[in-house]
């Protein structure tokens, strides 16, 4: 009897104590959040058009000039542009984004898979999966200012298209969750005092 006593005790100290109805709500939301961040990124980077000045058109992708009618001129020869560096500089840009958006689905994935099967490592994968999320705002922030930076004597305010704000609004939420999910993975390492055993 003391020999089952002891290992079921045992058992009980290595169960994963149950989440509270505030913390799956939180990382239920974190998840949604990202998610969300991931579409509105993917719209952008795809659609690339993010800057409209003088009748023109600046993308990641593409150069376009604003012909009689509205009827848009593109190329992707963004040398057209008369901008030095500019073809190198939005490659650098579309290129960070782009891996943004990768870091973001990897991170994404690992935080899903945390929650849905829990192991020993479950945790971890919540850390490693906002560690990503953070990646992803480094990378689409980067790609974000360096448009900004080589274009910056086309640029004000009313000329960023909504596509752009699309983006900014993803590298909020990339940020915004990241933090959250490390702060939460960091709460959950703290030592759980008993009311017993103070």
């Amino acid at each position: 009897m003391p020999a089952i006593k002891i290992q079921t005790q045992g058992m009980h100290s290595c169960r994963r104590p149950k989440m509270q109805f505030l913390e799956i709500f939180t990382r239920s939301l974190i998840i949604l959040c990202i998610a969300l961040a991931i579409i509105l990124s993917s719209i952008s980077v795809c659609d690339g058009h993010w800057l409209f000045a003088n009748a023109k058109v600046f993308g990641l992708w593409h150069f376009c000039i604003m012909e009689q009618h509205g009827v848009p001129n593109c190329t992707t020869d963004l040398n057209v542009a008369s901008i030095d560096g500019l073809q190198v500089g939005l490659i650098f840009s579309r290129t960070a984004v782009s891996f943004g958006v990768v870091a973001a689905v990897f991170g994404l994935e690992l935080l899903i898979v945390s929650q849905v099967c829990e192991d020993p490592h479950s945790r971890k994968k919540w850390s490693f999966g906002s560690q990503l999320v953070l990646l992803s705002f480094a990378l689409s922030a980067t790609g974000m200012l360096s448009f900004v930076i080589w274009l910056w004597n086309q640029v004000s305010f009313m000329g960023f298209t909504l596509t752009y704000w699309c983006q900014f609004t993803a590298v909020f939420l990339f940020f915004l969750n990241g933090i959250s999910g490390l702060h939460i993975h960091s709460l959950m390492q703290l030592p759980i005092v008993h009311p017993g055993n103070m």
